[in-house]
């Protein structure tokens, strides 16, 4: 039986509005889609955080073809000389090197071909904005499998000076000089 609006009882409203019951209802999504996400990361690019002083982080997708996971999913990927560059509204991600995977024969496409990035247009403006203004760069930090689908880090990045990267490492060196005293004091 439907009742109009306004006769509705209290708790049935309460309950119909209740924001617990939204949360419920998420965390039986995520139980039947198969519980936590599960990250399994395939790649990094160390040399990009002593290259650049990172500001903004974002999780994109990827376009990729069939024989690109594949390769992907054995490992077979260089990112460190990747980078993102915006065209059309559009975030292009150039010069990652994705090997050819051998079963694949004439389906394979070229290993450092240009991949479209999975963003909203909002964040490509945004982030077009302060690369243009600003003189930024977007850098690719890291790529990994997040519940099944390939997704890879990227980060709006200055670059450091070389005195910056000198003032990291001196930084680094006594951290671990800190850290070896104090654990000789334990033994």
């Amino acid at each position: 039986m439907h009742l109009p609006i306004g006769l509705l009882s209290d708790s049935h409203r309460m309950r119909k509005e209740s924001p617990m019951a939204k949360k419920t209802s998420k965390l039986s999504i995520a139980e039947k889609a198969g519980g936590e996400d599960k990250i399994r990361l395939i790649a990094t690019n160390r040399k990009a955080r002593h290259e650049y002083h990172i500001l903004e982080t974002l999780e994109a997708g990827i376009a990729l073809k069939g024989p690109e996971v594949k390769s992907l999913r054995s490992g077979k990927i260089s990112i460190g000389e990747a980078y993102g560059q915006i065209k059309d509204e559009e975030l292009i991600l150039l010069q990652m090197f994705i090997s050819p995977y051998e079963q694949a024969g004439e389906f394979n496409t070229e290993p450092r071909r240009p991949r479209k990035l999975l963003l909203h247009k909002r964040q490509i403006r945004r982030w077009q904005a302060k690369t243009e203004e600003k003189g930024l760069t977007i850098v690719a930090l890291s790529i990994y499998f997040r519940a099944g689908k390939a997704k890879i880090e990227i980060a709006l990045a200055r670059g450091k000076r070389l005195y910056d990267k000198r003032e990291a490492l001196a930084r680094k060196d006594a951290q671990r000089d800190m850290y070896r005293l104090r654990s000789r004091r334990d033994d």
